[in-house]
């Protein structure tokens, strides 16, 4: 079963990312958290800056990735709340 954390974008309605394939979360830079695919693809999420080696906005999305697997098959969406950062754009390359 597909998953998906709806994340809250300025400016924008929430954007769906999939839970599924991921292969690393990582803390790009300071203001990016980028997600690995298996199937090679990368989403970007673009966030206000955080200082040097701060990785509080990927254990974040780490942790609701998590979260979003461990709920019933019928729950497809986890809705994101309390980021640390405000996320201004999600990007699929």
């Amino acid at each position: 079963m597909q998953k998906f954390l709806s994340i809250p974008v300025t400016g924008e309605q929430n954007q769906l990312v999939s839970c599924n394939d991921i292969k690393l979360i990582e803390q790009a830079s300071t203001t990016e958290v980028t997600i690995s695919y298996g199937s090679g693809k990368i989403a970007t999420l673009t966030h206000a800056t955080a200082g040097a080696g701060v990785e509080t906005m990927r254990d974040k999305i780490q942790d609701e990735v998590v979260l979003a697997l461990q709920q019933a098959w019928r729950d497809v969406t986890k809705p994101v709340s309390n980021l640390p950062f405000a996320v201004s754009g999600i990007a699929l390359t």
